[in-house]
């Protein structure tokens, strides 16, 4: 009997000792979740870091410990004769062509590049200051994303636009490194891996291997070119004229690199060149296929060129661990099975490959130290 009430209490001692220890680990989460809440708010008031993907189509921007809070079309709509600011981002594009004449929308970014300084400034102070906190201390930190191809004085005007609009300090890296990192690509690895980042201005090819670019080529030939070609096949062979987004419908609608299993069709709406009255027409993959045939076929030369002049140990890694592709053009049916027959090898599509560039500015933006080398001097 005294065994068993000794056990007993010893089983009460060892639940108690129990309850009271989850109670200290919920009290411990609980204050570690109240100290990380506070930390993050008190650190908004010291300043934000932030990642920027300046893109022709569209700018996207991470704030570090809070993911992606900004994805919005790269146009702005000012007034012509102040230059003043009528909407910037999704708003502008919605009214693109539809502006009276005191109002006109700019797309700043031309091939990847700033076209108009005064406009993209306007545009990121604009972008900044919806996601920055208004009683914020000190000016943001920032890293930027350009294309590999562009020039010394390119670079500046990107920088130059930053600190313009508010930005303390500014760091740039290339966008197929970044487009790398953020399809979870090891660069880090001696392994070879080749990215193909297909955007609104610019395609990017390079190989990557122990944290930086053994080759890299930029063609100024994307989804811009892609739409304008739609727009002007259209133009010669109906004799109709078609908007710039109009243009960009049909491509995401129906576009493809390749034949598909299905004919599908859409209606679209322009100006008649003829007779000037508006004039809907139905169209066909084929169509739009064949409106797509160079642009297209310029990224595969790309991606050709890009391999031929891989080293052969670079080359056999390519092999085994595939081509990744990202950008929105990655998006265009058929393209990753088009590049296959094309070249031999294995093309699979980036996670979310229109937020890869950003989402890998942004791990660079969490982890600095790690990526110290990937930043361009």
């Amino acid at each position: 009997m005294l065994t068993d009430r000794l056990n007993q209490n010893i089983d009460t001692i060892i639940r108690r000792s129990d309850v009271d220890c989850e109670c200290s680990n919920i009290y411990d989460k609980e204050s570690n979740t109240r100290s990380n809440s506070w930390l993050n708010i008190f650190s908004g008031f010291l300043g934000q870091e932030l990642a920027m993907d300046l893109g022709t189509a569209n700018t996207l921007i991470y704030m570090k410990g809070r993911g992606i809070v900004l994805n919005e079309p790269s146009v702005v709509a000012v007034y012509t004769d102040t230059g003043e600011p009528f909407a910037v981002g999704r708003e502008a594009k919605e009214i693109y062509g539809k502006t009276p004449k005191k109002v006109k929308c700019i797309r700043p970014l031309k091939d990847g590049v700033i076209a108009d300084f005064n406009i993209t400034e306007i545009m990121i102070k604009n972008f900044i200051s919806r996601i920055c906190n208004k009683l914020c201390l000190r000016r943001p930190k920032m890293i930027i994303s350009v294309p590999s191809g562009v020039t010394m004085v390119e670079k500046r005007a990107v920088q130059s636009a930053a600190y313009q609009s508010g930005v303390a300090t500014v760091k740039l890296m290339e966008e197929p490194m970044a487009a790398a990192i953020g399809s979870g690509i090891p660069v880090h690895s001696a392994s070879g891996h080749m990215i193909v980042d297909i955007g609104g201005g610019t395609t990017e090819v390079a190989v990557t291997s122990l944290g930086g670019t053994t080759y890299s080529e930029s063609i100024r030939i994307a989804g811009d070119e892609m739409d304008e070609a739609i727009e002007n096949f259209i133009k010669k062979a109906f004799n109709l004229q078609i908007g710039k987004y109009e243009a960009e419908k049909i491509k995401l609608t129906i576009g493809s690199a390749m034949p598909m299993t299905e004919t599908r069709e859409i209606k679209i709406f322009g100006s008649d060149l003829t007779t000037g009255s508006p004039r809907e027409l139905i169209i066909d993959d084929a169509i739009v296929r064949h409106a797509l045939k160079e642009p297209v076929q310029a990224i595969v030369d790309a991606v050709v060129r890009a391999l031929e002049r891989t080293s052969p140990e670079l080359a056999e890694d390519i092999i085994e661990n595939g081509v990744c592709i990202a950008g929105g053009g990655a998006l265009l049916n058929g393209l990753p099975e088009r590049l296959s027959l094309e070249t031999g090898l294995k093309f699979y599509r980036a996670q979310d490959p229109l937020t890869a560039i950003v989402r890998g500015d942004g791990a660079v933006l969490e982890a600095m130290k790690e990526y110290e080398q990937v930043f361009i001097a």
